[in-house]
């Protein structure tokens, strides 16, 4: 995996990071994240934590893929309060084979781009 600077964010992977901050602002989550699959469909979810299931926004929005048929990620976007992703982030976007993920933060502001 390899981070980069952020050049390089088209129009659609802002999109990603507005879905994203939308999400994550309407919940009142920690996280919000954004998936793009390779059919061009969008799913947005919110960090869950409940007693007996606790998933990142990513993972969250990745299930949400998958369960929907998606078999790859055209592109990911996280928005946080955290400096960095976590790894658990980078192993399930890895796992779509997802080319880049997108951290920004709450303002909804790219900090980094990572390359799976």
């Amino acid at each position: 995996m390899t981070e980069t600077a952020t050049e390089g964010i088209g129009p659609e992977d802002e999109k990603l990071i507005t879905l994203a901050r939308a999400s994550r602002a309407r919940n009142g989550a920690p996280e919000g994240a954004a998936v793009r699959d390779e059919t061009g469909r969008t799913y947005v979810a919110t960090t869950v934590s409940l007693p007996s299931l606790g998933l990142t926004a990513l993972q969250a929005a990745v299930a949400a893929a998958v369960s929907s048929g998606a078999e790859e990620l055209e592109a990911a976007a996280v928005v946080t309060s955290s400096d960095t992703l976590a790894a658990a982030d980078l192993a399930v976007a890895a796992d779509l084979k997802a080319p880049l993920v997108v951290l920004a933060g709450t303002d909804g502001v790219p900090r980094r781009v990572t390359s799976t």
